[in-house]
Parts: C-alpha cells; structure tokens; sequence
C-alpha cells in the first residue's frame, strides 16, 4: 500500500548568522542554548524538542510544529517537503 502525507501548514523560518533574535521571538519564551564560534558569530542554537535537544546550523529551518512544538530541519530537506503559502 501507498501513502501520502496529509498537507499541513507550518509556521518558520530560517536561521542565519545574525537573526539570532528573530529566531528567538520566533520560538517564544522556550530557552535556546546558542553556541558562539569566532568573532562571536552563532554558529549554532540548541532547541529542546520532544526528542531532546537538537542542533540548528546557519541555514537549517525551524519549524513550529502542528502541537506547538519547535524542531529544526536542514534546508535540502526543507525545500523538499515543504512549499510557501501566502
């Protein structure tokens, strides 16, 4: 047997270096660990998912969840799985 994905809106957006703050606001009120790498660039933030902690890199996407939950996803997975709806 197939089966296909049932189609659901996510909220999220991508981290960069230097949108340290956007993604904080966008994750609301949970504690991000971010880890600083020369020149005191954020080269990573440590999300606590339902999982456990994972890690975003620059460019990784993080995703709000259908229950609230945050996660991220590389950006290849991202741009394949998901397409923008305005």
């Amino acid at each position: 047997m197939k089966y296909r994905k049932k189609p659901v809106v996510i909220e999220a957006v991508q981290f960069t270096l230097g949108n340290e703050k956007e993604v904080s606001d966008f994750v609301k009120g949970i504690s991000l660990s971010m880890g600083i790498g020369e020149d005191n660039i954020v080269c990573e933030i440590n999300i606590p998912t339902l999982e456990g902690v994972m890690t975003a890199k620059p460019n990784d996407w993080i995703i709000k969840g259908v229950k609230g939950e945050f996660y991220p996803i590389k950006d290849e997975i991202f741009k394949e799985t998901y397409e923008r709806v305005d």
